[in-house]
């Protein structure tokens, strides 16, 4: 048994990419996509026809709702492909502005409706800011499930629990490259490896702190730069992971153990943490790698978005 297969036994594997032609060959559950990801897919010929058609068949309306059907059309296309649910992404413009963040993602879910998905088909991913999460926290109160995305730290993972979101996406890449960049020429990858990745331990303490306190919400790691990261995480509840990843997971047979037990983790001395406005603003503000990643990941996909919103404008 290949490592990708034996991976899928003790963690849901979720597809990070929104070239959705290759999907069938690694069958996962999930799948996952944000601005970069979609701006990535309709450079490719193959995708272009499809850009197409959505700005030539909504061309009246305004430009950010002709971005949000073509996200829901890619969605959709990746619906069609995988058993499990897709996440789509609120622009990152209105990762400060919690009400904004409401109606985009309220739009959002009614253009799915349209298209005859299920709600529970859909998560609504949404930047872990303090605005974010409490979008979050209405959203979900309001029966539409979100995915909590450029999350690097443990407040963060707190906030989005005690909001009941359904599932964090903790980045671990990122969390990686920061930690790498940081040290410099001090940096000794072998010492850094597997379990002793810093973007590792933390989503193994978010992991734990979940499993310990009954937090329902759901822990699907991302961002990942290598393989080692990924099987260091076996058992953590879902992992979304890139084509190319996933590729040489399947290409591996070497054993595969489990990495993070909830059980385990259940009997664990942990004491419970909890935050209010101000005490979350001030954990974030003392975490530099996470006040760092975060405002760089929303500046990342905002221009991506702007990127995807010049080629729509540029549709004959």
């Amino acid at each position: 048994m290949n490592q990708l297969d034996t991976l899928k036994q003790y963690t849901t594997v979720v597809a990070d990419t929104g070239d959705f032609k290759q999907l069938s060959q690694f069958r996962p559950q999930d799948a996952t996509t944000n601005p970069s990801l979609i701006l990535k897919a309709v450079q490719k010929p193959d995708y272009q026809p499809l850009l197409h058609q959505v700005v030539q068949a909504h061309r009246s309306a305004p430009l950010d709702e002709v971005m949000d059907r073509l996200l829901v059309r890619f969605g959709c296309e990746i619906l069609a492909l995988i058993p499990g649910r897709v996440s789509t992404e609120v622009d990152a413009r209105l990762s400060f502005d919690t009400a904004a963040t409401v109606a985009r993602a309220e739009r959002l879910m009614a253009l799915y409706r349209a298209e005859g998905v299920a709600p529970e088909r859909v998560l609504i991913k949404i930047a872990a800011t303090w605005e974010g999460i409490e979008a979050a926290r209405v959203l979900q109160a309001r029966g539409i499930r979100t995915n909590l995305t450029l999350l690097f730290s443990f407040c963060q993972a707190v906030a989005c629990g005690q909001a009941r979101v359904q599932l964090i996406s903790p980045f671990v890449g990122r969390i990686y490259d920061w930690y790498k960049k940081s040290a410099g020429s001090q940096w000794v990858e072998a010492d850094k490896a597997g379990p002793h990745d810093p973007g590792v331990q933390s989503v193994r303490q978010i992991f734990n702190h979940y499993k310990k306190h009954g937090i329902a919400t759901e822990v699907m790691g991302a961002s990942f730069r290598n393989v080692g990261q990924i099987t260091a995480l076996a058992g953590c509840d879902l992992l979304t992971i890139s084509p190319d990843l996933l590729a040489q997971l399947a290409a591996t047979e070497a054993p595969l153990p489990l990495a993070l037990d909830a059980a385990a983790a259940a009997d664990l001395d942990l004491a419970p943490v909890h935050y209010n406005e101000s005490g979350f603003r001030y954990a974030l503000n003392e975490d530099a790698m996470a006040t760092e990643k975060l405002a760089e990941g929303i500046r990342a996909f905002v221009v991506d978005a702007i990127k995807l919103e010049q080629l729509m404008q540029a549709v004959p």
